[in-house]
């Protein structure tokens, strides 16, 4: 019998163990399983983290190229400011052009015009001067024969003589009187 006890005792003992065991096991393994959501919730933070520092990275790379875009905006306005102004100007400095060639053409339309008139008035000239010439030979030649005539007359009456050198119309005068 004290065998038995002392077995039973012992079982007794090792039940006590096992129980002490098996409620240590099951609190062991309480705290596992919330060892184990804890860091499931870690992980998710992190992860969660990670996504918000790339949605952060994703978010801070979009304004830069956001920022850079906005200045190659402002840049281009820019430019198309100065080359508005530079058309601006350069449409000015043609239509100065075209009113100064508009101006040389009506100057040179009125040269044109007074030459023309220059030109009628001296092929007028010319043609009255033709017919002045031809008048004054006309008339030379008939003052010509006229003077033949009152030299005959003068020398052909009886008593005069014939001139020794060609008589000037004063000389013609003076015999006539």
């Amino acid at each position: 019998p004290g065998a038995i006890c002392s077995l039973q005792r012992q079982l007794e003992s090792q039940g006590s163990q096992l129980r002490r065991a098996t409620a240590e096991k099951e609190m062991l393994q309480k705290r596992l399983r919330e060892r184990e959501k804890q860091l499931q919730a870690m992980s998710s933070k992190f992860c969660s983290l990670r996504e918000e520092r790339k949605q952060e990275e994703m978010l801070v790379a979009m304004q830069e190229e956001n920022c850079s875009l906005q200045q190659l905006v402002t840049e281009r306005e820019s430019q198309l400011a100065e080359q508005k102004q530079l058309l601006g100007e350069l449409q000015g400095r043609v239509r100065q052009l075209q009113a100064e060639v508009l101006a040389s053409q009506r100057h040179l339309q009125r040269q044109q015009q007074a030459q023309e008139a220059l030109q009628s008035q001296a092929e007028t000239l010319q043609h009255k001067e033709l017919q002045a010439r031809v008048a004054l030979e006309q008339v030379a030649s008939r003052f010509d024969r006229f003077r033949s005539r009152i030299l005959q007359a003068t020398f052909s009456t009886a008593g005069s003589k014939a001139p020794q050198a060609e008589l000037s119309d004063q000389d013609v005068l003076e015999a006539m009187q």
